[in-house]
């Protein structure tokens, strides 16, 4: 008579096991699917579908996250920024200050036809022999190509405070919400530089 309820218990355990089991197996699907390869995604949707179904799926969709994001480059001949005094340009006694770029990021999301792409740099303003300024006003341009037809660009006015007796201090600038349409394999390249077009203030 004892038997009969450790026979019990001990069924109770195995299918309290099985059940914990299920249920972990049952998250790790979920993972797997909801944020894990497209691919078995894609097979775990096809399951309950016919053929119809899936070829006019396969026709209309389009990637949740870009597989490849657009590269970004900085602009050949825009890649420093140099100011001096008097007009002196090229003599290094007259050179207030210098702007480069450090480092160049981005990443996107591909949603209903439209590729929106969110890019920023981080760079130096490093004081020269003339440089006596406690701040800047750095000019930067992102633009965007595709295809090799412009269809982005602006220009942006980017403020750095250099606070003595600092000699130099860095910059960041971030552009956010910038949407290019894209079906995939479109050839998109970022551009980012100083724009040279009118002298940074300084103050």
């Amino acid at each position: 008579m004892m038997r009969k309820p450790i026979a019990a218990a001990g069924i109770g355990l195995r299918l309290g096991f099985a059940a914990g089991v299920a249920l972990m197996l049952s998250g790790c699907a979920m993972d797997m699917f909801g944020g894990g390869d497209p691919a078995l995604s894609q097979q775990a949707a096809n399951a309950n579908q016919t053929p119809a179904q899936i070829a006019q799926g396969q026709a209309n969709a389009l990637p949740a996250i870009a597989t490849q994001c657009p590269e970004i480059k900085v602009l050949p001949g825009a890649e420093a920024l140099f100011y001096y005094s008097g007009g002196r340009t090229g003599d290094p006694n007259a050179l207030h200050y210098q702007a480069s770029f450090e480092k160049e990021t981005r990443n996107c999301v591909v949603s209903n036809g439209l590729i929106t792409v969110k890019m920023g740099v981080v760079g130096r303003v490093l004081l020269g022999p003339a440089g006596k300024e406690t701040s800047v006003t750095l000019p930067l341009r992102f633009s965007v190509e595709r295809n090799g037809t412009p269809v982005f660009s602006d220009k942006y006015t980017v403020p750095v405070a250099i606070v003595p007796p600092a000699q130099s201090a860095e910059f960041v600038k971030v552009v956010d919400n910038v949407a290019i349409p894209y079906l995939g394999g479109e050839d998109i390249v970022i551009w980012v530089g100083f724009d040279t077009g009118k002298s940074s203030r300084a103050g």
